[in-house]
């Protein structure tokens, strides 16, 4: 066990949900992540499926509002739900803003100072954190997946595309996929990663897809009620550099959804299975 501590556990559709806490040494500090081990991990090890929660989220928030377990349960797959960012690191002005800091560490490795001492978000969800998941739960390593909500939408694609090795597979509900476009991703981007913008396409997935696109088809749904759609999520942008790129997409839009959790609830069992299928 590496130095895990476990928060609390629940028994859920014949598995249980269980939340965790670490010393990081990847974010330097204590991080946290909740876990789904569903009924058929008590005799056998079996897929990783990860989520990334949006902004202002923590590692509870899927688990408690999204209704995966049920679907997790039934396909056998591990959930597993880190949390957004850092926390407590004493960085001054770390929890001023809701879209920055605290709760929106956008998945990236930070580069300036001060955030870079604390703020990899990336290295930890796609190096740390699966680490002691495979060292401490009962996992096949080789079959991971990935999918995300919002501001974990873009970190889903964007490690997926990156890492495509590690991840069979992907998908995101409304994700923020030109983040260099959209008001979010350039203030995330330009205090964390700074003003030379070249650093900032290795984060955007729809600058990603073109130059390296993914090896599976990429689901995405979209409610066409969102109101961050326009400003901030650009589905649009993504669709044409996936057109571009010939890599497939199934972009639903799903007419009179939100942003919410309701939305995610609403889909999630499409999207478990869309896993299911590529990791089992």
């Amino acid at each position: 066990m590496t130095n895990l501590k476990l928060i609390s556990e629940y028994q859920c559709f014949g598995g249980k949900v269980g939340f965790y806490s670490h010393p990081s040494s990847t974010c330097n500090g204590e991080m946290r992540f909740a876990v789904y081990q569903p009924p058929q991990a008590t005799t056998e090890p079996v897929p990783i499926l990860y989520f990334l929660s949006g902004l202002t989220c923590n590692e509870e928030n899927f688990m408690v509002k999204a209704g995966a377990q049920r679907y997790a349960a039934e396909y056998g797959l591990m959930l597993v739900a880190p949390d957004t960012s850092p926390r407590n690191t004493g960085i001054p002005g770390e929890d001023d803003d809701w879209d920055f800091g605290t709760g929106a560490g956008f998945y990236v490795d930070a580069t300036t100072e001060p955030w870079k001492a604390h703020y990899q978000m990336y290295s930890y969800v796609v190096q740390e954190l699966p680490a002691i998941v495979t060292a401490n739960f009962p996992t096949l390593a080789q079959k991971q997946g990935i999918f995300g909500h919002s501001m974990g939408g873009h970190g889903a694609l964007v490690c997926a595309m990156r890492n495509p090795h590690l991840y069979k597979s992907v998908s995101a509900f409304a994700p923020i996929t030109a983040p260099m476009r959209c008001p979010w991703g350039e203030k995330a981007f330009s205090r964390y990663l700074g003003s030379n913008q070249e650093a900032w396409r290795s984060y955007d997935a729809s600058e990603l897809v073109k130059q390296v696109g993914y090896d599976n088809f990429i689901l995405i749904d979209q409610g066409t009620a969102d109101k961050f759609v326009t400003a901030q999520l650009l589905p649009e942008i993504f669709a044409q550099a996936c057109a571009e790129a010939k890599q497939p997409l199934n972009l639903r839009y799903q007419q009179g959804y939100d942003h919410s959790y309701y939305f995610i609830a609403s889909f999630i069992e499409d999207h478990i299975r869309h896993h299911a299928i590529a990791l089992r």
